[in-house]
């Protein structure tokens, strides 16, 4: 499993859109027996928070002892630094296991055989995630060709998987058609700035060229972005 976001765990946890309630609620009305769940690959503990409300125990573990340092402490949830193809648990452990924005970074093989290993035979495995935003046209005009050009080269292979929605990755599960959720957000100039840093695309061009690509653009964004209703929307 790849680490790409330690060195920005704070502004991750700043800037990275949770998933609404809506979603979550959906996913646990999947699950019998509500005593045991995982989130895998937990960064800042969103989703393990948000699962700690119905749960008795929630584990969050993550391969980044930085990103749990930016972790939503919570009475019910152990967080432990862990990775996800070769953990600790003991065989049939969870009724619930979770595994949000991260899946497409595992060796899928090694990670298939784990959850295997540490779900119960009735437990639900589910994979979140969310693709590109979209937003006001030029706005989104201006987004798409930071994504596709500008850092498009610096994008990991693994990020296909999110741009197919996750429907490509190998899945060797009873599979559950769900409805679709959407995730829509007001955000400040400073909240998108905020989220395009956290990209591993965005990091990577920092590292191999010593500048920050948003520079590149920057006052276009600004001014299509104060022009506009600020509006976000995430597919889910």
């Amino acid at each position: 499993m790849k680490d790409n976001f330690s060195k920005q765990a704070a502004e991750y946890s700043k800037f990275r859109p949770q998933y609404p309630d809506a979603m979550i609620d959906y996913l646990v009305s999947f699950v019998n027996n509500k005593r045991v769940a995982l989130d895998i690959a937990t960064g800042n503990g969103q989703v393990a928070q948000k699962l700690s409300s119905f749960f008795e125990t929630v584990y969050g573990i993550d391969i980044s002892q930085n990103q749990l340092n930016n972790a939503i402490p919570t009475e019910n949830i152990i967080y432990k630094v862990a990775a996800a193809e070769n953990t600790f648990f003991k065989n049939q452990e969870f009724d619930l296991i979770t595994v949000a924005q991260a899946v497409h970074w595992f060796d899928f093989d090694l990670f298939y055989k784990e959850i295997y290993r540490i779900l119960k035979p009735d437990g639900i495995f589910a994979v979140l995630g969310y693709g590109l935003f979209s937003t006001n046209a030029d706005s989104d005009k201006i987004v798409q060709d930071f994504y596709q050009n500008i850092v498009g080269p610096y994008w990991d292979a693994e990020r296909k998987y999110l741009d197919e929605n996750y429907k490509t990755i190998p899945f060797p599960f009873d599979e559950i058609v769900t409805e679709t959720f959407e995730n829509k957000l007001t955000w400040t100039f400073e909240e998108l700035i905020g989220y395009l840093e956290t990209w591993s695309a965005t990091q990577h061009y920092i590292t191999k060229n010593n500048k920050n690509p948003i520079d590149l653009i920057y006052d276009n964004l600004k001014t299509s972005w104060q022009k506009s209703d600020k509006k976000v929307t995430f597919p889910l």
